[in-house]
């Protein structure tokens, strides 16, 4: 399988066990997740999440979310955030030049190689306008040969 193209949207609702509704390149649409995204997921894909969705030709799904979270501080080797699902977590930062101040919002992840918590970029009001490690997700995709499945 080729490898599919990745694209952000953001979380509208989360209604459905089996797909979220997004608002993506400026439509509103539901998408099924892939069979490996971990469940229950009504309570784990909130509104406001970004989430990577993987197209082929004839099927999208969400293979990644990125939560939502609020700055509580941060030094220069982590970054220190809240997020509903977690309560506060320490994370490391995608680029290291990156600043985060207090008070403000940026994507945090758990699951992709090289730390238990990665912090990305601010929060954004349009998802192509995230700055997010899709690069990671398709490397972590690809090299586990995970593709096929997640379009199952």
């Amino acid at each position: 399988m080729n490898t599919p193209k990745l694209r952000c949207g953001i979380v509208l609702r989360s209604e459905e066990e089996d797909a979220c509704q997004v608002v993506a390149g400026g439509t509103i649409t539901s998408v099924r997740y892939a069979p490996q995204f971990p469940a229950p997921r009504r309570e784990r894909v909130l509104p406001g999440h970004l989430v990577a969705i993987a197209e082929n030709v004839d099927t999208a799904v969400v293979v990644w979310r990125w939560y939502d979270a609020i700055v509580l501080d941060s030094d220069p080797d982590f970054v220190r955030l809240w997020e509903p699902a977690h309560g506060e977590s320490t994370a490391q930062r995608r680029r290291p030049q990156q600043q985060y101040s207090p008070g403000t919002r940026a994507y945090l992840s758990a699951g992709l190689p090289g730390a238990d918590w990665w912090v990305a970029g601010a929060a954004v009001d349009r998802p192509e306008d995230a700055d997010v490690e899709l690069g990671e997700v398709e490397r972590l995709y690809t090299a586990h040969d995970m593709w096929t499945a997640a379009f199952a």
